[in-house]
């Protein structure tokens, strides 16, 4: 079933063009992502989908009462509310039914006529279609899976990244028929992520996403679009076909392009000795040559995108960090952490949004104070720190100003020097662009600039956190290019799992109080090894579960090498396994069954993940002392 047709759509601004006479369609069970560089109309596309900038030519058509969600990059919200009614009353169906059952219940219990009787039965029939009766529990786990536990906070003392997974989790449990996701993954942990796949699959949602997250693109789309060049191109499959298919159309496109050059100089020769009063042939002749010409330098700008500025020379002594420890007030961020860094070292740090990972690099650079162990750096050492807040500039400055304020010529890898606006070509800034202002500049390209500005110093230890967030693919993979290149050392910050794999050959990883792990490998390689270590902690604890069940807890079968005092420390964890067992039952069935005062839900959770503590301690000694 078709829910969304997009038939010739053109838009422009003045003299740029973002797309002309595009054309596609979305399906019931697609999951389309839509893929283009910094700048060139996905934003636009999305606003005109949803009624807020109007296309030049052509029109969106949807399908009759479709229900449509979108998330927006920076999403807003009602600061007035809490978490919770920010999302039970989004202004979805499901909650508009809520609400009219609620309106029913009221009005049956202050007059039981059979008008409000009628009306009551309408709304329960309602809320039994719509699965609503649990709607609120529903809603409870997905903010706590997003890491919005306090459901009594109220959204406007929110961070910025906290706001993007309230508006997040506000979008999918909307039930929509079509969700419009605008980088649904900036802000989250990996955690999160690997959670929202699985979410969407299998919840089959049908959906249009904007994301230059490629592992989470692999698992969820089934179909890309690419605009490019104010053209779309169509792939039906995930981002490893997507990048297959694209090899092939820019090997079609190198030969096509040495054809259109050879032309090109043909033509050139051609109007160079053309006559002054031209024909009407000769005129076709001339407007067909800056077609040609313009296609002849269209590869050659693409291909000539390439980072080699110089890093300053790094001598032995590189970082040290020497039994590092901070905590705020009760929380431990970091306890004794120690490393000694080496030349070429690139790190990846991973972990829960807030548990102490960009605090790390804040230490590193002596912008917040450890309270107790110290940090050395070589005297060689240049940072170049890319941090989360971006770049700080006027906003009526021009973009080649920002680089000039820095230099106006910068020497690169190979010796040779280039001028501030040819550094900014490299960056993908066209001429036309550098004299614009910055406050025109897209999310993406403000952090391509601010990344240029940071590489210009000159480096030789790089530290970046989240540097992914915004940047466009084709940005991504000039940037991974360099990065593996560089000769001096890297600490990456990233929810990016495709970055961080190509880039980190070991991991920081924060584990909680203050503990953090020092990991030979990739993500990926710590992610299955973790997969495997749940698995084995499953099949133990669902062996301890069926062996206790059946277990016969009299003393003929405890193994007679067994001390008295150990036969009875047995019999008593029996007894208290199962009754461990039995309240852990009966609170998640409370919990089940709807808990709407939240002191109390807080309360239960808490003495769920007690008792979930207590069972594995006393269930490992249960082993033990049973000899199985």
């Amino acid at each position: 079933m078709n829910l969304l047709s997009i038939e010739n759509l053109t838009k422009s601004y003045s003299d740029k063009l973002l797309f002309r006479d595009i054309s596609f369609g979305i399906n019931e069970g697609d999951r389309v992502a839509l893929i283009a560089p910094n700048g060139t109309g996905k934003t636009t596309l999305i606003n005109i989908l949803k009624g807020l900038e109007i296309p030049d030519k052509g029109k969106a058509i949807f399908r009759n009462d479709l229900r449509i969600a979108f998330l927006d990059q920076l999403p807003v919200i009602d600061e007035n509310k809490s978490v919770l009614d920010s999302v039970l009353f989004a202004g979805s169906q499901i909650t508009s039914t809520i609400a009219a059952y609620e309106a029913a219940l009221e009005d049956y219990t202050h007059d039981q006529s059979d008008k409000h009787m009628k009306q009551l039965h309408h709304a329960t029939a309602a809320m039994d279609d719509q699965g609503a009766w649990d709607y609120e529990q529903k809603v409870k786990q997905v903010l706590t899976e997003l890491g919005l536990v306090d459901v009594t906070q109220l959204a406007g003392s929110l961070s910025g990244g906290q706001r993007k997974r309230l508006a997040l989790a506000s979008v999918l449990l909307q039930q929509a028929d079509l969700l419009i996701l605008d980088e649904p993954t900036n802000h989250l942990d990996l955690e999160m992520i690997e959670w929202l796949e699985d979410y969407i699959v299998s919840n089959d949602l049908s959906l249009l996403l904007v994301t230059h997250d490629r592992y989470f693109l692999d698992s969820v789309c089934n179909k890309i679009i690419e605009l490019d060049q104010a053209k779309l191109h169509f792939y039906s499959g995930n981002f490893e076909y997507f990048m297959e298919k694209k090899a092939e159309r820019g090997l079609a496109e190198i030969a096509d392009s040495e054809r259109t050059r050879n032309l090109y100089k043909r033509e050139l020769e051609w109007v160079r000795r053309m006559p002054k009063a031209r024909t009407t042939k000769s005129k076709s002749r001339v407007d067909a040559f800056y077609k040609i010409e313009e296609k002849a330098h269209q590869y050659h700008q693409e291909q000539q995108i390439k980072l080699s500025v110089k890093m300053s020379r790094m001598g032995g002594k590189i970082l040290e960090l020497h039994n590092v420890t901070k905590a705020y007030d009760d929380l431990l961020l970091i306890k004794d952490f120690s490393y000694d860094f080496r030349k070429g070292e690139k790190i990846g740090i991973v972990g829960k949004n807030g548990i102490g990972k960009s605090t790390l690099l804040n230490i590193i650079m002596d912008l917040v104070p450890a309270d107790t162990g110290k940090v050395v750096s070589g005297e060689t050492i240049i940072f170049g720190y890319y941090n989360q807040s971006g770049m700080v500039v006027g906003e009526d400055k021009r973009v080649i100003e920002v680089v000039t304020d820095i230099a106006d010529f910068i020497p690169m890898a190979d010796g040779s020097m280039i001028s501030a606006s040819s550094l900014l070509s490299q960056f993908n800034f066209p001429p036309a662009q550098q004299y614009s202002m910055v406050s025109k500049l897209s999310g993406g390209e403000r952090r391509r600039l601010y990344l240029l500005t940071l590489l210009m110093k000159n480096p030789n230890f790089l530290i970046l956190d989240e540097p992914t967030n915004d940047l466009d693919i084709p940005t991504l993979q000039i940037l991974e290019d360099f990065l593996n290149d560089f000769k001096g050392c890297v600490i990456i910050i990233s929810h990016d799992r495709y970055f961080l794999d190509k880039l980190a050959d070991q991991l920081f990883i924060f584990e909680g109080n203050g503990k953090i792990r020092v990991y030979a490998g990739n993500y990926t390689e710590y992610r299955l090894e973790r997969m495997e270590e749940d698995e084995k902690k499953r099949k133990a604890e669902l062996k301890i579960s069926e062996t206790a069940s059946t277990k016969n807890t009299s003393s003929t079968e405890v193994k007679k090498k067994l001390s008295f005092k150990e036969k009875t420390e047995l019999e008593n964890l029996d007894r208290d396994i199962k009754k461990l067992e039995e309240e852990k039952i009966a609170l998640e069935t409370k919990m089940n069954n709807g808990i709407t005062d939240h002191t109390e839900l807080s309360k239960t959770a808490k003495r769920i993940a007690e008792i979930i503590q207590l069972l594995d301690v006393k269930s490992m000694r249960w082993l033990e002392l049973s000899g199985d």
